[in-house]
């Protein structure tokens, strides 16, 4: 028998190439929209419009760490990354995992912002055979609001030929979901810690941790 979760999150979906998606199924056309609408709505900028947003390099290892770290402390559950940790989890590889920085003129690192691959085998169709899925890991704003980097970071993903951007409702998430024409999904993910008790559930925007 599972224990009581200590915390309750909720998946949601950003469609990224929405024609695609109702192509396979993943997705359907709402009442009284057409194909070339709904290809409209989710329509994303052609670049980031951010200045100095890169890829994570190893050289900025350090202020990542301190950056996570710092950024972290306001949520009631999380871990401690230390520098062998944020090489090991953002330094990019492709199709395993892909991570930006906010660089400012004096070479300051501003906003952190990554995701991973998690892609899905599609049956049966004359077209497509693989749905592309990123699913958003750690984001840490601090120069750049939070939805301008969001919309950033799906501007990058999508040029990258992802299909679907996946996010959580933890962290200070739910201030951008809807904005960004995220859709609420029926997945939930709870959260367990062994020989753990809490007083009451959290909710998820105390939750810091991100499970992969």
């Amino acid at each position: 028998m599972l224990p009581r979760p200590i915390a309750p999150c909720r998946y949601w979906h950003r469609s990224l190439s929405p024609k695609k998606l109702i192509d396979i199924g993943f997705s359907r056309l709402a009442p009284r929209m057409t194909m070339a609408r709904t290809i409209k709505l989710y329509k994303l900028p052609d670049a980031p419009i951010t200045p100095g947003i890169r890829p994570f390099e190893p050289r900025d290892g350090p202020q990542v760490m301190e950056l996570l770290n710092s950024y972290l402390q306001r949520y009631r559950i999380t871990q401690k990354f230390s520098l062998e940790d944020v090489l090991h989890w953002f330094t990019p590889r492709e199709n395993v995992v892909d991570a930006y920085v906010v660089e400012d003129g004096s070479g300051k690192v501003t906003d952190f912002s990554s995701y991973y691959n998690l892609p899905s085998t599609v049956l049966g169709h004359p077209e497509h055979s693989e749905l592309k899925a990123a699913y958003m890991f750690y984001t840490v704003p601090g120069a750049t609001p939070l939805k301008q980097l969001m919309q950033d970071i799906m501007t990058l993903a999508h040029a990258k030929g992802y299909d679907v951007f996946n996010a959580l409702d933890l962290l200070e998430n739910q201030q951008f979901l809807k904005d960004l024409k995220f859709g609420i999904g029926d997945g939930e993910l709870n959260y367990y810690l062994f020989n753990y008790r809490v007083a009451r559930p959290l909710v998820p925007s105390e939750v810091g941790l991100i499970l992969m």
